[in-house]
C-alpha cells in the first residue's frame, strides 16, 4: 500500500529523472478530491488525448469539458517531450476498470484481460495524457516517448515499483484503445532498462 507522494516531491522526482516540466497554474491544488479518495496508489496509467496542438491539449486536460471536469490527468506529455503538470490528487483519467488488473499491477504479475469495469481507477493511478490523435497514424516523436519513459520510471523509482506497475488505459478498461501507436510491452521494456 503506497500513499501518494506530495506534489512537491512529485515535481522533484520528475526533475531528478531529467524531465522537462512546465507548471500550469495552481496545479498542486487542482484535483477532484471532493469526489472521493486518492490513494493508496498502485501504478501509472498512460493515455492518448485524441487532440492536436499542444496549447489546446493542455487546456482541455487541465479544465476538462462538458460532462467530464478537469483535471483529466496529472501531467500532459506534448509531442516536444515537455510534461505539463495540470493537476495533483484525484483526476478524471482512469475511470472504472478491472479489479483483476489492479491485483496484477499490485502483485507486478502478468496482466489478465480487462473484461469488467468494477473498480475506481482514479483513486489508484497516477495518470499521464499524451498529445496524439490516437488514430494509429499520428507519429510519436522520440522526445515524447522518452518523456513517457522518464515520468513512469520516476514514479516507479520513488515507490519501489518495477515497470509492471505501468499500464495503458487499454489494459485497464474494456473498450479503450489508448495509447495507440506504440505497445505498452515496448514501453515497459524501456522503463525496465531505465530503472536498471
Amino acid at each position: 500500500m503506497a500513499p501518494p507522494m506530495s506534489a512537491a516531491r512529485f515535481l522533484d522526482i520528475l526533475k531528478d529523472e531529467g524531465v522537462t516540466v512546465v507548471e500550469v497554474g495552481d496545479w498542486e491544488h487542482h484535483n477532484r478530491n471532493h469526489k472521493g479518495p486518492w490513494g493508496p496508489v498502485h501504478g501509472v496509467m498512460i493515455h492518448h488525448t485524441v487532440t492536436s496542438g499542444s496549447e489546446r491539449t493542455v487546456r482541455i486536460c487541465r479544465d476538462g469539458y462538458s460532462g467530464l471536469p478537469g483535471p483529466l490527468c496529472h501531467g500532459v506529455i506534448t509531442k516536444d517531450g515537455r510534461v505539463h503538470l495540470v493537476g495533483y490528487g484525484r483526476a478524471n483519467h482512469a475511470g472504472s476498470g478491472d479489479d483483476d488488473v489492479l491485483r496484477a499491477v499490485i502483485a507486478e504479475t502478468a496482466l489478465p484481460p480487462d473484461n469488467e469495469a468494477n473498480t475506481d481507477g482514479n483513486r489508484h493511478f497516477y495518470g499521464f495524457e499524451c498529445e496524439n490523435l490516437g488514430d494509429g497514424l499520428d507519429p510519436w516523436p522520440e522526445p515524447q516517448l522518452e518523456a513517457i519513459e522518464r515520468v513512469s520510471a520516476a514514479v516507479c523509482r520513488h515507490h519501489g515499483w518495477t515497470e509492471r506497475s505501468v499500464i495503458g488505459h487499454l489494459e485497464w478498461q474494456p473498450g479503450k484503445v489508448d495509447p495507440r501507436g506504440f505497445t505498452m510491452t515496448s514501453m515497459r521494456s524501456r522503463i525496465r532498462d531505465r530503472l536498471r
